[in-house]
């Protein structure tokens, strides 16, 4: 063992024991909160002997035999678990937040949720953003995983919107958070043999990450959607419905760079969509036109003076793959192609 005062150890051994079983007891009505804040007891101990004494992986090693010797049955006294719980402390003890706050937020999310967080970002504020987002949501950490490896939180209140001004609060609020940019879509593989069983299976999984790419809340409802106005038919790319907003999501996708004509029409489709299909629990339905490519002055400009909510986006199909070979890479016409063979078989 390293240089070690082995009666304050023993002394501190004691009183971690009771602790431990009395987090036990109170398990039974909040596990996690209990656990969590038990483990930030103990990584906040670490934290300040690593500072003040030579406590060392021998110490690390050496508690975590005596924490599962004594606790045979309680999971997560493991050498590496220790090493994490010290280092979760020591992650967000430096915040400018109020030490209860924090330790309210991250107590309310699974451990393997905590760990994986803070192993994956690296700013508090990045850290704190998938820690509300998991509460709001109640992410799997599957899909945590996903939403950190995709960037989300680089990818937020970047599109161009006029939700502010065309929706009331906090529904506005609530909007412009569903919004991303840019939109990954480069879940899509195609292959020039592919049998109609792969490709079947390939489809579904298709609109799954697309679902999943949108955010949680959205509920497809169907592609080239009619809507008659005046006797003419018109038809909706992409029609949604979003279950927190309880309203209707009209995505439009452009394979060019955006122009200023498409936020006409999209005003156009969420008037008529409005009139034709809202129920009257529904609120205002808003628009998302993911496009190639978007200039901000033009679109801030394109949304100046319209009456519906829409939000303005860059979409992107691959960061991996060079410029040479984009041209083999699928368009969104191909996209909207795939999903609706998908719903027609």
């Amino acid at each position: 063992m390293n240089t070690l005062n082995t009666a304050e150890y023993t002394a501190w051994l004691v009183e971690l024991k009771k602790k431990i079983g009395s987090a036990q007891l109170r398990a039974a009505v909040a596990v996690n909160r209990e656990l969590l804040s038990l483990y930030w007891e103990i990584g906040k101990f670490l934290a300040e002997k690593a500072e003040q004494a030579d406590w060392g992986t021998a110490v690390m090693e050496e508690l975590a035999r005596d924490l599962r010797t004594e606790f045979p049955e309680q999971q997560g006294f493991s050498r590496t678990n220790l090493f994490s719980m010290r280092k979760w402390y020591e992650f967000y003890q430096s915040s400018d937040l109020e030490t209860e706050k924090v330790q309210q937020l991250v107590g309310q999310i699974p451990w393997g949720h905590n760990v994986l967080i803070i192993s994956k970002v690296q700013s508090l504020e990045e850290a704190l953003f998938y820690c509300r987002k998991t509460v709001e949501n109640s992410w799997s950490r599957s899909v945590l995983t996903h939403q950190i490896e995709g960037e989300l939180f680089s990818r937020q209140n970047k599109a161009i919107n006029n939700f502010n001004e065309t929706l009331p609060e906090p529904h506005s609020d609530l909007a412009v958070e569903t919004l991303k940019d840019p939109y990954k879509l480069d879940f899509i593989e195609l292959r020039e043999k592919v049998s109609e069983k792969d490709m079947e299976s390939q489809l579904v999984s298709h609109i799954t990450s697309f679902l999943l790419e949108l955010g949680t809340g959205f509920s497809f409802v169907g592609r080239q959607v009619p809507i008659k106005v005046d006797g003419v038919d018109y038809r909706i790319d992409l029609l949604f419905y979003h279950i927190k907003l309880k309203c209707y999501v009209v995505i439009e996708l452009k394979a060019v760079e955006f122009k200023p004509e498409f936020a006409g029409k999209m005003n156009f489709y969420l008037s008529a969509v409005d009139d034709l299909m809202k129920d009257v629990s529904d609120n205002p339905t808003i628009g998302i036109l993911l496009c190639r490519s978007r200039s901000k002055i033009v679109a801030e400009y394109a949304l100046r003076g319209l009456s519906q909510p829409i939000g303005i986006a860059e979409y992107e199909l691959s960061k991996a793959v060079s410029k040479d070979l984009q041209p083999s890479l699928p368009t969104i016409e191909q996209i909207e192609e795939e999903l609706q063979s998908s719903l027609d078989n």
